[in-house]
């Protein structure tokens, strides 16, 4: 272990920290953190447990060994998803976020240090990773207990892990993680806190829970926009998947938005019933149900699941955006399979893995198999956990790409709840919408995290995730964030913009069938554009352009799914309503960005809308490209 930390460039305190330990730990393969994941190698079941003063011995989490991997499950149901508050900032650095003296009333010095002394008295590992993959990733390492073998085992997974004899000489870390578990009750009375130190060279990320949402995952995501901060790009928080029709037409898809947006659920196959039919929508008033059936489905190859990373290096002369994976795994959230049969793709991807799997919130037994709609029960609640989890190397994904490719269209989702005229909301958004450039900046600004959030704990109305739909992970400034965005759209123009709600469309109910049908549809009509009279400007501007009709395989769809207005139970009245609940909602967060620092197209776009311009208003300040 001594030859490995020879070859890294550490600072002199980590430097201090590691000497003392005489069994320091650095794994040597994936293999190696797994038994660690168990504590010791022939363990059935471990508890990740920790002293803490005047609480004594507190379980924070049990880890099973199952048939096709390791099953954690954390005792609080808090633990279970990420507090959406948990990003603290500790040094002086520009930032929007809660600084820790404001928050906490001192400086982070002392629990910095604090920090440092628990983890000296600690039998350590050392877990050297890539940040952001080993394809355009950054050397990083995790300091953290040895009981917590789970938890690195699932930031390899997800960064993408660099075994001990792969240690280049000169490795440098750009960001170090310490992991602390107990601090959450000694010093942040039970919550989940990540604290973000961004020193000259390295981005320090005290990790003060085991959740890895916060942290192994989000938290390096917060260093990829710190980098591109610096260097004037940006790591979108989308999926991407290529989607090839039985037409063999080809269409590159991306899709934005917050969490509980659709990201994972694009590269999804469409959901069947147990006839092979597909159950469009079904009318919450009436019971109504609307089946359809689609001869071929489109063959779907992933690219992204989660961070698609827009590095300069990989851009081209095609005027379209260029995207990456910023990961080597996925945390795919499995709420919505319920029962077998549910989605087949991931059944056999998680119950028959080319190698042990890293199971999160999912009911397991020793040696038995994890089934992936066997969700833990939160006892609070009484109801299955929202948030169950299962960490996919991408390496285990049929048909991934690994190159960089082009984006024909960039769509952006939507939580939407039930509308009604009895009830308006922000649902009144159609099947999906075709937007132009500005609006789509727009967009990408208010963020809705929208109706029901599974992933995060305060889901309830609609609040803004914050730029770019990454905000919460972001150290910075958002009107920094806000004009990378703006000066991206407007060097891709020939990069499309579509915006899709999933749940609930007016008053029917359709779950992610939405973007599954829009993707379907799109790519079947390839770069052909649109005629103007298979378009009409929203009601609302803010949704640009409707459908007013939509055939997929020779079936037209119902109008009262592409236009909600149209529904009864929605009507002119409803939808208006509703439109008034978007634009108030929409008003209210753009004027926080309105600053000097603003882009000046930006002030004109944001201006725009504060004014109630209308569709052609943007159109004229960014050119659309049906």
């Amino acid at each position: 272990m001594n030859n490995v930390l020879n070859k890294m460039v550490l600072p002199i305190e980590v430097l201090e920290l590691l000497s003392e330990q005489s069994n320091l730990i650095v794994p040597r393969n994936r293999e190696h953190l797994l038994e660690l994941a168990l504590g010791e190698k022939d363990n059935k079941i471990f508890e990740v447990a920790y002293h803490v003063p005047e609480m004594g011995q507190v379980v924070e989490a049990e880890v099973v060994k199952c048939k096709n991997g390791v099953a954690v499950n954390y005792k609080e149901m808090y633990m279970r998803r990420r507090d959406p508050h948990c990003m603290v900032i500790a040094d002086h650095k520009p930032t929007d976020k809660p600084r820790y003296k404001e928050k906490y009333g001192e400086e982070f010095d002392r629990t910095r240090e604090l920090t440092f002394e628990w983890l000296g008295s600690q039998e350590l590992m050392v877990v050297p990773f890539m940040a952001g993959g080993h394809e355009r990733g950054y050397e990083a390492i995790l300091i953290a207990p040895k009981n917590a073998g789970f938890f690195a085992a699932a930031l390899g997974d997800l960064q993408g892990l660099v075994p001990a004899d792969e240690v280049r000489d000169g490795f440098k870390p750009r960001s170090i993680v310490y992991l602390a578990p107990p601090f959450r009750h000694t010093h942040f009375d039970g919550k989940q806190v990540v604290v973000h130190n961004r020193l000259e060279g390295v981005h320090e990320v005290f990790s003060y829970n085991l959740y890895p949402g916060p942290s192994a995952k989000k938290g390096m995501y917060s260093v990829l926009l710190d980098i591109g901060e610096e260097e004037s790009w940006v790591t979108l928080h989308a999926s991407t998947v290529k989607v090839i029709t039985p037409y063999e037409n080809v269409l590159t898809i991306m899709h934005e938005g917050a969490s509980g947006g659709g990201k994972s659920e694009m590269a999804e196959y469409i959901h069947k019933d147990a006839e092979g039919h597909i159950l469009l929508a079904r009318n919450t008033v009436t019971r109504d149900k609307t089946y359809i059936d689609l001869n071929a489905n489109c063959e779907l190859q992933p690219v992204t699941d989660d961070m698609a990373m827009c590095h300069p290096s990989v851009q081209g002369d095609s005027k379209k955006l260029v995207v990456a994976d910023g990961e080597e795994g996925w945390f795919l959230r499995m709420n919505h399979i319920t029962e077998y049969g549910t989605d087949p793709h991931y059944e056999k991807m998680c119950i028959h893995p080319k190698q042990p799997l890293i199971f999160l919130n999912m009911h397991a037994t020793p040696d038995s198999t994890c089934l992936i709609w066997e969700h833990t029960l939160d006892e609070e609640t009484g109801k299955p956990c929202p948030n169950p989890r299962v960490i996919m190397p991408r390496s285990y994904v049929p048909n991934i790409i690994n190159e960089p490719v082009e984006v024909d269209i960039r769509s952006f989702g939507v939580r939407a709840p039930i509308c009604t005229k009895e009830e308006p909301s922000y649902g009144i958004m159609g099947m999906f919408h075709i937007l132009p450039p500005a609006l789509a900046w727009l967009w990408r600004l208010v963020a809705p995290r929208g109706h029901a959030n599974p992933s995060i704990l305060d889901s309830e109305g609609m609040v803004s995730e914050g730029v770019g739909s990454y905000w919460p992970f972001a150290t910075g400034k958002k009107v920094d964030q806000a004009n990378l965005l703006l000066e991206q759209i407007m060097r891709t123009p020939s990069t499309r913009y579509i915006l899709i709600p999933n749940q609930n469309i007016g008053a029917y109910e359709v779950g992610f069938m939405s973007q599954w049908i829009a993707r379907e549809y799109l790519a079947r009509r390839g770069s052909v554009k649109f005629r103007t009279e298979q378009l009409e400007a929203s009601r609302c501007p803010l949704l640009g352009y409707s459908l007013a009709n939509l055939k997929v395989d020779g079936m037209d769809l119902p109008k009262v799914l592409l236009r909600t207005h149209l529904q009864p139970e929605v009507g002119t009245e409803g939808y208006d309503k509703g439109a008034t609940i978007l634009n108030d909602f929409f008003k209210e967060e753009l004027k926080k960005y309105l600053s000097p620092e603003l882009h000046p197209l930006g002030r004109q776009i944001i201006e725009c809308c504060l004014n109630d311009g209308t569709l052609d208003d943007y159109i004229e300040l960014m050119p659309i490209r049906l």
